[in-house]
């Protein structure tokens, strides 16, 4: 069977700062969507009762905010749910930050306040979840715990296997993508779940595999001594393994549409992220990585090895 981008000889390093006006355009404004609203955290983080409700008929979102501010409902968070029948109520009765334990109390707010809006019997409630607000607390120190460890092992595994410019240029990439893609949760809404807390854990390890691959060839090429300078080896091993990128990439990718499509509710936000992280930890993969690399040895050059020149058209990789 032939394979597909065999032979390349694209010049992934001499666009280098092409990659980086993209990834400006998409970081300055997604930094400031993310100040501005922040994260949309699921009842798991921020304690709480979350109720979908299905209606008979349509909803007005702003009829039913006043309902339940009317019930005694204060800042609730209203979202359609695939439909203008159909809505997630996250709310709190008690105050903000405090242990008490409200679950009780906030059912029976929010059926006492649909009732007096809707109508009793108008109305379904698909599901109802609730946690304290001690352990939403909890889960979320978790969560950043497991990212912050991610990273550790990142770099020590990295310290091991390779030199530090490289464990530096793969570290960079890979806050690139985990930054990136919490950007894309702000910017697409999307609730901060567990199971979103664990596709951007497997944004993290695809990105750094990605990477660490591509180094590993670079790693081979060098000890070849090819007549070509840092440049040309990382365009080399990024042509070699571009085949393997686009197979392996494009089969998840295609996976993650399925998901996302066919795979219901629950499954969904993982879908969606994993398919944006996909496209994200490659970028970085074949643009980010080794241009940060490229910059790291021509500043700090390893003994015995020429660095790269300063100016000039990097030299395309050999066939």
């Amino acid at each position: 069977m032939r394979r597909l981008f065999t032979g390349t000889t694209f010049d992934f390093v001499g666009v280098r700062k092409f990659a980086y006006i993209l990834t400006a355009a998409f970081f300055l404004p997604g930094l400031g969507l993310l100040v501005v609203k922040g994260l949309n955290y699921s009842i798991e983080f921020t304690g709480g009762t979350l109720m979908q409700v299905e209606a008979k008929g349509a909803i007005d979102a702003g009829t039913l905010r006043t309902g339940l501010e009317a019930g005694g409902i204060h800042g609730a968070e209203i979202q359609t749910f695939g439909s203008e029948r159909e809505y997630v109520i996250r709310a709190r009765t008690a105050v903000v930050g405090s242990d008490a334990d409200n679950t009780g109390a906030t059912v029976t707010a929010l059926r006492g306040a649909l009732d007096k809006t809707l109508g009793a019997g108008q109305y379904e409630v698909v599901r109802s979840e609730a946690v304290g607000p001690k352990v939403g607390g909890e889960l979320r120190q978790k969560a950043l715990f497991a990212i912050a460890m991610s990273f550790s092992a990142i770099l020590i595994y990295l310290a091991i296997r390779f030199e530090w410019r490289f464990g530096l240029a793969a570290i960079g990439a890979t806050a690139h993508d985990v930054l990136g893609t919490i950007m894309f949760i702000s910017l697409m809404r999307l609730e901060v779940s567990l199971i979103v807390v664990g596709a951007l854990l497997s944004v993290l390890g695809l990105s750094l595999n990605e990477t660490v691959i591509i180094f590993d060839r670079v790693r081979e090429n060098e000890k070849k001594r090819l007549p070509l300078d840092l440049g040309g080896i990382l365009n080399l091993s990024i042509n070699e393994t571009l085949p393997r990128t686009v197979l392996t990439h494009g089969t998840t990718l295609s996976t993650m549409a399925t998901l996302a499509i066919f795979g219901g509710e629950v499954i969904r936000p993982f879908a969606v992220v994993m398919f944006f992280g996909i496209f994200t930890g490659v970028f970085s993969s074949m643009f980010i990585a080794p241009a940060l690399l490229h910059y790291i040895r021509r500043r700090w050059p390893p003994s015995g090895l020429k660095p790269a020149p300063a100016k000039g058209r990097v030299p395309q990789a050999a066939t």
